[in-house]
């Protein structure tokens, strides 16, 4: 099996093959880390595109553009329209296809406009484990995805990361806000606003990973067990505050904090 160090070498092997790229850039540790890389490889030969909407927290947007200032790119921010469209609405099992499906149809328009020939994501190599429709719309309209490529996981991105000073090495996952809702809850602005309250809350008393699971009038905390002590000793504030917001019941999950939670229900 090979190091992490021998995989960056594939990956950057992998990125001198193009002219040029325009990177999906969400300024999470796996596009960062993509970005950082290519940038030394293809300097002055790539751009990052950051996508803007109701299901992105609009500070991980302003974080998204600082890190690409910091990195040299060339900086894009696009703004994309989810909830017109009622295939993502209505939240099918498949509801990421719908979205990676009209964010790359729109980047691939803007890469061709500054001839940059090829599009890539930051998916990693374990990412090939998880439920991820959006990969389909990758494949289908040739989206590369060299991180998969060079078999790079996340824990060797955050390793190489740490040592190359990635300042992203340790920034927790923040997927979209749609990934708070079982698949058959319809996903609505209003919905958006509470989930994103709510956490912006619970961030603020100390939480580490969390994540508000939205269950109609019901909210599932989902964080560390290491922070199960500063809820239960905010027990009445957070309910109350949660009841404010919109939930009328407030629940802890007791297995903690699980990335991708809501497949659990999905057959293998």
């Amino acid at each position: 099996m090979k190091s992490a160090a021998e995989k960056l070498i594939d990956l950057k092997n992998i990125l001198r093959c193009y002219e040029g790229a325009l990177i999906a850039f969400s300024g999470g540790v796996d596009s960062t880390f993509l970005a950082w890389v290519a940038q030394g490889v293809l300097p002055g030969r790539v751009m990052a595109v950051t996508a803007s909407s109701e299901i992105y927290p609009q500070h991980e947007i302003t974080a998204a553009g600082r890190l690409a200032q910091e990195i040299g790119l060339s900086h894009m921010i696009i703004y994309t329209e989810e909830l017109a469209n009622m295939k993502f609405t209505e939240n099918p099992a498949e509801r990421c296809y719908f979205c990676k499906k009209e964010l790359f149809v729109r980047l691939l328009q803007i890469s061709k406009k500054h001839s940059l020939p090829q599009l890539l994501d930051g998916t990693n190599y374990d990412d090939c484990l998880d439920h991820r429709p959006g990969t389909q719309a990758a494949k289908e309209l040739g989206i590369k995805s060299p991180l998969v490529e060079a078999k790079l996981t996340k824990e060797n991105i955050r390793e190489l990361s740490r040592e190359m000073g990635i300042p992203t090495w340790d920034k927790p996952a923040l997927p979209c806000l749609a990934t708070r809702f079982p698949y058959g809850e319809e996903i609505t602005r209003e919905k958006l606003a509470m989930v994103k309250e709510a956490e912006e809350y619970l961030g603020a008393l100390g939480l580490g990973t969390l994540r508000v699971r939205h269950h109609g009038n019901l909210a599932r905390i989902e964080t560390d067990p290491n922070s199960f002590q500063i809820i239960m000793g905010a027990a009445d504030e957070v309910a109350k505050k949660l009841r404010q917001i919109g939930y009328s019941y407030v629940t802890l999950d007791l297995q903690g904090f699980r990335s991708g939670s809501l497949n659990e229900v999905l057959d293998s």
